[in-house]
């Protein structure tokens, strides 16, 4: 009856990450931190955790001399999240 959920997508500030990127073309790294109120080193542990999967794409490149780190959500990562409302669809009985 319960589907799986996905345990990747179960951890409160990796979909966090998701939601945030799914209403943006992109996200620079201070956006979503200051979104997710998450410390640095948390977020980018993170952010390398679903890059690794294929849900997001992470660009990083300059701003004048400052680093700056671009994120997006690929096709891949966006079906995971709608797979993974799915599932949870089942555990409160939605359809």
């Amino acid at each position: 009856m319960f589907k799986e959920l996905n345990p990747l997508l179960h951890s409160e500030l990796r979909l966090a990450i998701m939601s945030i990127l799914l209403g943006v073309e992109d996200a620079d790294f201070v956006f979503i931190k200051e979104q997710t109120k998450a410390t640095s080193g948390n977020l980018s542990v993170q952010i390398d955790k679903l890059s690794t999967a294929g849900y997001i794409e992470v660009e990083k490149k300059f701003k004048g001399k400052m680093p700056c780190t671009v994120c997006r959500i690929t096709d891949i990562g966006r079906k995971a999240f709608e797979d993974y409302v799915e599932a949870l669809k089942s555990y409160i009985n939605i359809q």
